[in-house]
């Protein structure tokens, strides 16, 4: 599961939290299930975090939780 800047596409589900707007492709949602995106404040070592019901493997950073050691795809 992967985190990055995007434009809508017609299979993305929209969601809005705190002025910020999430797309998650419904197949992926369909495999990970409820799908958690928070904000880890930690000095020079913040970032974003994601986590899901039903983890992925073989994610690199993203499958152990954390996207902000650039492990995404």
């Amino acid at each position: 599961m992967g985190l990055a800047l995007d434009e809508p596409k017609s299979n993305d589900k929209i969601f809005e939290n705190g002025g910020l707007k999430f797309l998650v492709e419904e197949t992926l949602m369909t495999t990970c299930g409820t799908v958690h995106v928070d904000y880890l404040d930690a000095g020079p070592r913040s970032g974003f975090g994601i986590t899901s019901s039903n983890p992925l493997g073989g994610g690199g950073g993203c499958s152990s939780g954390s996207c902000s050691s650039g492990g995404c795809s």
